[in-house]
């Protein structure tokens, strides 16, 4: 372990990494404060000077996940779509499986422009907490307590007031609702067969009044909806904690755009359309792992049949054959008619 490799690991350097970002908070808080002067005045040079504060801070958990632990984030995209980024007001989808997402995010942000002025529909907890929920208040930033009888009248007033937002803002939405966990995905795929909506394998069914919301009370304001969908390579899942150790990660981000204009403007079309992306983004997710999985395989294989090695190349191929072998010895014991009778006793006394 190298010299900074090992400060990363000490708790003396974390506390004093707690401590600039705590103090450097408070006293952003303070100067927040302070501009709530110049909203009467010049609602515009208010929101200017709120978002480079913000950038200030936000740049520092940034840095902790690209500098510090030298986490490298890849983005995968066309090339028209890339140059609109920074250039436009949209809204984002984000998958909400890590705990470290929304910092992938702002590293996307930083990285074209946008992350002093970046949004998010926050739920309302989020308010109180020292130094990120202040900052976010005085961002204007739209906060719900995800219950929609009670939301609905705040959720559009504050949407509405970003309609002459003068600084390009990313909008971001966890259209989930909440992280994925197992239990919360066999709850959701629950309700989705409830409601004749198609079962999802790596993604919680989409909550869409949020969403259909978003796109009418911004249409005309936002260009365009960027679907994003992030994973770690490996198949790791990070933590705050790991960052702050210095664990490096390797994330990937897939961005899509879809204009505005593609969206329909009926709110159960609307809703349709966010269920059909959401198939779409599990596709790319089945796509993404089999890519992951498959590819050091073949990767492997095409090394031993370049070597030239009858030897290497016949026990590559008895490697191969005995996997295959012993899979499909696997299904034969897994199939329904081969399987244990218990319950079906049960089923046949209730008859």
């Amino acid at each position: 372990m190298g010299f900074i490799a090992f400060l990363k690991t000490q708790f003396i350097v974390h506390l004093l990494i707690g401590f600039v970002f705590v103090v450097s908070g408070l006293i952003i808080n303070f100067i927040q404060l302070c501009t709530l002067l110049l909203w009467p005045l010049n609602k515009q040079l208010y929101r200017r000077v709120n978002c480079r504060l913000a950038y200030s801070l936000w740049s520092q958990l940034v840095m902790l996940l690209e500098w510090w632990s030298g986490t490298e984030c890849t983005l995968f995209s066309d090339e028209a779509t890339v140059k609109t980024f920074g250039k436009e007001h949209v809204i984002i989808i984000l998958n909400h499986n890590f705990e470290i997402d929304f910092l992938c995010g702002w590293t996307m942000t930083e990285r074209f422009g946008v992350l002093g002025s970046s949004k998010v529909l926050a739920k309302r907890e989020l308010l109180y907490v020292p130094l990120i929920g202040w900052t976010w208040y005085f961002l204007e930033i739209v906060f719900c307590k995800r219950k929609w009888e009670e939301d609905r009248d705040t959720v559009i007033e504050g949407l509405k007031r970003l309609s002459d937002y003068p600084e390009y803002m990313w909008f971001l939405l966890y259209c989930e609702g909440t992280r994925f966990t197992e239990t919360k995905h066999r709850i959701s795929m629950e309700v989705a067969e409830s409601k004749g909506l198609p079962k999802l394998k790596y993604h919680l069914l989409p909550r869409t009044k949020g969403f259909t919301t978003a796109v009418q009370c911004l249409r005309g304001t936002v260009s365009a909806v960027y679907d994003v969908t992030l994973n770690f390579r490996g198949n790791k899942n990070p933590s705050l904690l790991g960052i702050l150790y210095g664990k490096k990660y390797e994330a990937d981000m897939c961005v899509r755009r879809f204009p505005l204009e593609d969206i329909p403007q009926d709110e159960k079309e609307a809703a349709n359309w966010l269920h059909k992306l959401y198939q779409e983004k599990d596709a790319l997710q089945e796509m993404y792992n089999q890519e992951v999985l498959l590819s050091p395989l073949f990767t492997f294989g095409f090394g031993v049949f370049a070597s030239g090695s009858p030897l290497l190349i016949l026990a590559f191929l008895g490697l191969v054959g005995a996997a295959s072998f012993g899979v499909r010895r696997l299904i034969g014991v897994t199939e329904i008619e081969k399987g244990s009778s218990y319950g079906n006793q049960e089923f046949k006394k209730k008859e």
